[in-house]
């Protein structure tokens, strides 16, 4: 069954997210607290895992030399423009808001956090990409049940300080991997190693920028800069050509 992988995935996150919101409500405020700088730290270290790809063979080969940089800092630059003009962030608030009237209790709840924060980390990475588009060309989901493992247990964590709005996430999560089932279905294995690796930096960066939100050392409007998991694969692609 196409899509099995998925509706895998996005049940681990809504189970551990409900686990976690239980579970949260008996800790008190100053270790929710810590627990939440724990995440900023473990965001942080999956970041540098992700954007240690800059420095791989795979993606710096494919570039012309010297590229490797500035094709991602060209792609961060779009994004900051395209983001800001299109007020992605600000969208991502107004729905934000609305979901939380729907299900949370309180004004003083981290939903909006918690939403922003749970659909970046379940949706970046080669995981959700590889694992959807593995599942639409009906080769296994084997990558997906191993990312649904991990999802499980990060939204347990992320839940007991960030609320119902990582079990919102699910949502947006579904949604991006379905798309990328759909073009495992319909176009087979379309990306490179160093698209990919393009758009897996990227977005190691914007978890980084996630992890300075939860670490409360900079609000970075990270939802204006997310057209670089678009745009950073293309440039990278517009680059190979003069390789």
């Amino acid at each position: 069954m196409i899509g099995l992988g998925t509706l895998l995935n996005i049940a681990a996150i809504g189970i551990g997210s409900a686990i976690g919101v239980f579970a949260g409500n008996r800790l008190q405020i100053a270790t929710r607290d810590l627990i939440t700088q724990v995440l900023g730290f473990i965001t942080a270290l999956a970041a540098v895992d992700a954007v240690k790809g800059l420095w791989e063979k795979s993606y710096t080969s494919a570039l012309p030399r010297g590229w490797s940089l500035l094709v991602l800092l060209f792609a961060l630059l779009l994004a900051a423009m395209l983001g800001s003009w299109l007020g992605i962030e600000t969208r991502l608030d107004a729905m934000g808001m609305w979901l939380r009237e729907k299900f949370s209790q309180g004004e003083e709840s981290n939903f909006l956090e918690g939403f922003i924060t749970a659909t970046l980390i379940f949706a970046i990475g080669p995981l959700a990409i590889l694992g959807s588009m593995s599942d639409g060309m009906r080769t296994g989901i084997a990558q997906l049940i191993l990312k649904s493992t991990l999802d499980f247990f990060a939204a347990m964590a992320f839940a007991s300080t960030l609320g119902w709005g990582v079990a919102a996430s699910i949502i947006p999560v579904g949604i991006y991997q379905g798309v990328w089932t759909a073009v495992g279905w319909f176009a087979g294995s379309i990306l490179a190693d160093y698209q990919i690796a393009a758009m897996t930096i990227s977005g190691g960066i914007l978890l980084l920028a996630i992890a300075m939100r939860l670490l409360k050392l900079k609000d970075v409007a990270v939802g204006n800069l997310l057209p670089v998991l678009v745009i950073a694969p293309l440039l990278a692609t517009a680059a190979h050509a003069f390789n």
